[in-house]
């Protein structure tokens, strides 16, 4: 009799055991990733302000510092004032050529009716000789004049491609964050030089955070996208609602740090589950247990 009720014992012990491991299969771990920016410095020089804080939100288009950009204030200074003089020039130029092309025209006129008139013998040749040689001169005056032009023209114009760059290092003098979220790294400080590209801050957005979570090839057919997820953190009996927002197409070998139900498959899909964090609720970096739904 007590070896009978030591074997059920057994057999319902193994029973409970395996229920829990299938309540368990659809689980996963993972961390919360928001949408990371490193704000870089367009243009070197020295910071001359920093308005935000770490841990201070803001919105796309928030000024969060200035640099010194005087030197390229002059530069502009001294192209406008170079883009001036040669638009003197090209309008000069321009009434140069016209008044040349006029007297083109004339003498093409002239030409033609002498010329005519020697076919008559009404002219000598010595007549029709000198306006062909005035018409020469003319013609290479007319191409001479819209060289000239062409010449200043073009210098007109680098200098106005120079202006707009200048006026874009002046602009990016003025660093705007091109996300809304959260300071959360200040890497310089007021005074202090950052060369181009250097990286000024990071801003993390987190109203939307992403956790990646790896499943095996014979799993796929069990998900799809915009399927639902259940979302549990430590320290709140709150469940957040997430839902598939990519799967990958392409399989890789299991990470190191990821560990998945069955620790027995090599190759697995990475899958992408978006969170709806408006409250702030959650963080970026936080640990969750997800539940496909």
């Amino acid at each position: 009799m007590k070896t009978n009720i030591f074997t059920f014992l057994v057999m319902g012990l193994m029973f409970f055991s395996g229920c829990g491991n299938q309540a368990n299969e659809h689980e996963y771990t993972g961390i919360l990733e928001g949408t990371s920016v490193r704000v870089p410095a367009l243009t070197p020089g020295a910071i001359t302000r920093i308005f935000v804080e770490s841990g201070q939100s803001v919105v796309k288009g928030t000024l969060l510092a200035t640099i010194d950009s005087i030197d390229f204030v002059y530069q502009k200074q001294q192209l406008t004032a170079a883009l001036e003089e040669l638009q003197v020039q090209v309008e000069s130029a321009r009434t140069k050529l016209s008044r040349m092309q006029k007297d083109q025209a004339y003498l093409k006129t002239k030409h033609d009716r002498i010329a005519s008139l020697y076919t008559t013998q009404s002219v000598p040749k010595q007549q029709l000789d000198d306006i062909s040689n005035q018409l020469q001169t003319a013609d290479m005056a007319v191409i001479n004049g819209r060289q000239t032009l062409a010449g200043i023209a073009a210098k007109e114009k680098q200098v106005r491609i120079q202006i707009l760059s200048i006026k874009k290092r002046i602009n990016d003098a003025r660093i705007t964050a091109p996300i809304g979220g959260i300071i959360a790294s200040l890497n310089y400080e007021s005074g202090e030089a950052i060369p181009q590209f250097g990286p000024l801050l990071e801003i993390i957005n987190i109203d939307t955070l992403d956790v990646k979570i790896y499943l095996a090839e014979r799993q796929l057919s069990m998900i799809k996208y915009g399927q639902n997820a259940k979302i549990k953190v430590d320290g709140t009996d709150e469940a957040f609602t997430g839902t598939i927002s990519w799967i990958s197409p392409r399989a890789e070998f299991t990470p190191k740090t990821i560990m998945t139900p069955d620790t027995r498959t090599s190759l697995v899909y990475a899958i992408k589950i978006s969170v709806n964090n408006r409250n702030g609720i959650l963080k970026d970096g936080m640990p969750v247990v997800i539940a496909l739904l």
